[in-house]
């Protein structure tokens, strides 16, 4: 009797347990002639760069119902597309989807190209996410590794190489392992392996449909791998921000941050630069107008990818009339400040603003 390839032992688990996502056809709906729509499996990988399946979901759903198409995104207003947006981090992200969307719309008719290195010209598309539409788009083959598929992996093969050296090993582990037959389903179940069964902590090697082949099952290894190169540390950047209310509507005093770099095109509060050698105690110099500033109790904390933040945040409650404060941007009502193009760390300092941190 041939024992089964391990593609087919896990693209036999996978049509048995595959998660049920929003941007995904399932293998029993692939099994009757139903394609993946590109549009949902680009718009998916994008979102989910750097950010979990859970975070995504609600995102996902609200862009497809407001910009069901390519065509739909690509004709929308940059500023609605980053206040849908807004709280799932990483802006450039936003910046290069409309990009992207105005790109495929305008000189590929609306269709995204099958081939990774013509997916790779496209605005935000980098190797994985074109490795990745052509393989559960239209089911080219390609190797798609993210990080389920490397904790998968190193285990499987016991790749001892910390990340990121490893990952040119991987790769070709995954390009060698991916079936001609079914690949965009099979970089899918790796995936779902990752999440469901080969978990950071305590795996289920139990329930693995690889745990006859995997070279570290019951080894006691598998939590250590995939080792990882030490972190450097992260530097610490302060600053303040300015928070300027409305005494009569409460409406929040707003203006937009400059299109390129961190968080480029989002809206925030008047602020200060934030600098590892910034003083707080000169915080009020920087203030956007002569107002009675009043400082708000603790300060805002958040961590970016290269460095962590801290932020003092002042409120002052003016006339909106005040031409001086008209002039730093605009007045958003109460009403309309949650549908802002707000980054997560302005809607932490309005929070503090207004006594809700």
């Amino acid at each position: 009797m041939v024992s089964a390839s391990p593609a087919n032992l896990l693209l036999d688990w996978y049509d048995r347990h595959a998660r049920k996502l929003p941007w995904r056809v399932a293998p029993e709906d692939r099994k009757l002639g139903e394609v993946p729509d590109p549009y949902r499996i680009w718009l998916s990988e994008i979102m989910l760069q750097q950010t979990t399946v859970t975070a995504v979901r609600d995102y996902f759903e609200k862009f497809t119902r407001i910009w069901p198409t390519v065509e739909d995104l690509a004709s929308s207003q940059e500023e609605e597309v980053m206040k849908a947006w807004a709280g799932l981090g990483y802006y450039s992200r936003a910046r290069n989807l409309k990009k992207c969307a105005e790109t495929v719309a305008a000189e590929h008719d609306g269709r995204f190209p099958e081939d990774e290195t013509e997916l790779r010209k496209l605005p935000g598309i980098g190797p994985y996410t074109a490795a990745a539409i052509a393989t559960i788009a239209f089911d080219r083959h390609a190797a798609v590794v993210d990080g389920n598929v490397e904790r998968v992996l190193t285990r499987l093969f016991r790749i001892e190489t910390p990340l990121p050296d490893a990952k040119p090993e991987i790769k070709a582990r995954m390009a060698d392992l991916t079936p001609q037959t079914r690949p965009g389903d099979f970089a899918q179940a790796v995936m779902d392996l990752g999440a469901t069964i080969c978990t950071p902590r305590r795996p289920a090697c139990a329930l693995c449909p690889w745990r006859d082949t995997c070279a570290v099952q019951s080894s006691g290894l598998a939590e250590t791998l995939p080792r990882k190169a030490p972190k450097k540390q992260k530097p610490t950047r302060f600053g303040a921000a300015f928070v300027a209310v409305d005494e009569k509507t409460g409406a929040v005093l707003l203006r937009r941050r400059p299109p390129k770099g961190l968080l480029g095109g989002m809206t925030e509060v008047p602020g200060t630069e934030w600098s590892e050698d910034f003083a707080s105690e000169t915080a009020l110099e920087f203030a956007p107008f002569p107002a009675d500033w009043k400082r708000t109790p603790g300060e805002v904390k958040h961590t970016f990818t290269h460095f962590h933040l801290r932020l003092d945040v002042y409120r002052a409650d003016v006339p909106a009339a005040d031409a001086k404060a008209s002039e730093k941007g605009w007045w958003s009502p109460p009403q309309s400040v949650q549908e802002e193009a707000l980054p997560t760390v302005m809607r932490k300092a309005l929070s503090a603003a207004f006594g809700q941190a």
